[in-house]
């Protein structure tokens, strides 16, 4: 694999050292196919990084740790690399821990490897479980600052949270759905992921409290544990639908909609009204085709520059500017995208 990379450069990124590099490099032998292909990743991620050029700025090596569907680390990915340019004159690396469905331990290890390894911060996304707290608190503890994005872990060690206030979201999703469907009669189907994820939990509580004050005759059915999957999640779906006939609306806090959709079509069921969060490639695709409502949005390009440049804070590059403040919740519709998002066609 040609490539304009030294060899330290690239151990640097995939986390390895540099004699099985060398060794994948030059096809010596003696390395296994998952160490090839994390070789083959870095130069790849070196690759996608090279918008940025050395103007002399300090170098940041920065890992991303997710368990989420791949639809949104795909976002944040791209989010991050587009960002990447306007933290100059400081260079900013990234190296990728992805998993879409994984044990808690499966991601103490990688956190663990990190804190052994060496990083000049971690972004992370990960279940509010103690022993993920405890992890973070070993970062902290290795000189790593750690920032939560998207969902918090607020009794951990992370030096700051970045995203949206999920309760106020929750919220507008209740008002915006009570507006929507009016004197109209029905109950209220919920998705989240995964109950440990702090950030969806707080949106359901959000929903729930204010569904409570102003709807009271509306039933909220719950749907949970699909890690946010489409065929887990088309699964729940059918089955909450067999279950209550009275269905016609949804509030997903937790993706998966393109599954839920699905489900109600295969039932020959109306959705009335669908909320949904972040426009990821999928909701972007179902607000087009106006099979969503609205989308409660927040600039992920914004979100990651921040966590970012409050791990160059932590590391005395820039100024301190005070907490950070909750990201701003778009409500977005097929005639409101964010620059960037293209646009819904006109009628003619």
């Amino acid at each position: 694999m040609r490539h304009p990379y030294p060899i330290r450069e690239i151990a640097r990124q995939a986390g390895l050292s540099t004699a099985t590099v060398d060794r994948v490099l030059n096809q010596r032998g003696n390395v296994r196919e998952s160490t090839i292909r994390e070789v083959h990743a870095a130069i790849k991620d070196l690759d996608r990084q090279q918008t940025q050029v050395r103007i002399g700025g300090r170098t940041f090596m920065i890992d991303i740790v997710m368990q989420t569907p791949e639809r949104f680390s795909t976002a944040v990915r791209e989010a991050l690399e587009a960002e990447l340019p306007s933290l100059h004159p400081a260079v900013v690396r990234s190296r990728f821990h992805f998993r879409e469905t994984c044990p808690p331990a499966e991601l103490i290890g990688t956190l663990d490897k990190i804190a052994k390894r060496g990083s000049q911060g971690v972004i992370l996304k990960a279940p509010d479980v103690p022993e993920i707290s405890a992890a973070v608190g070993r970062l902290v503890g290795a000189g790593i600052p750690v920032v939560t994005l998207v969902t918090d872990l607020p009794h951990s060690a992370r030096l700051a949270y970045v995203g949206i206030d999920n309760r106020a979201a929750g919220a507008t999703a209740a008002y915006l759905l009570g507006q929507w469907l009016g004197s109209r009669s029905g109950n209220v189907l919920t998705t989240i992921s995964r109950g440990s994820f702090r950030g969806e939990e707080e949106r359901e509580m959000g929903f729930r409290s204010t569904m409570r004050l102003a709807h009271p005759q509306r039933s909220l059915v719950e749907v949970t544990d699909s890690d946010g999957l489409d065929a887990t999640q088309h699964d729940l779906v059918i089955q909450a639908l067999k279950r209550d006939y009275d269905i016609i609306a949804v509030y997903s806090m937790g993706g998966g909609n393109l599954a839920t959709l699905d489900a109600f079509d295969a039932l020959g069921r109306e959705c009335a009204v669908f909320i949904a969060h972040d426009l990821d490639h999928d909701n972007t695709r179902l607000l087009r085709e106006r099979r969503l409502s609205a989308v409660l949005h927040h600039d992920l390009r914004q979100d990651v520059r921040r966590a970012c440049q409050i791990i160059m804070r932590a590391h005395k590059a820039l100024p301190d500017d005070g907490p950070a403040l909750p990201s701003a919740i778009q409500v977005v519709t097929p005639y409101n995208m964010p620059l960037g998002v293209s646009p819904l066609p006109s009628a003619g």
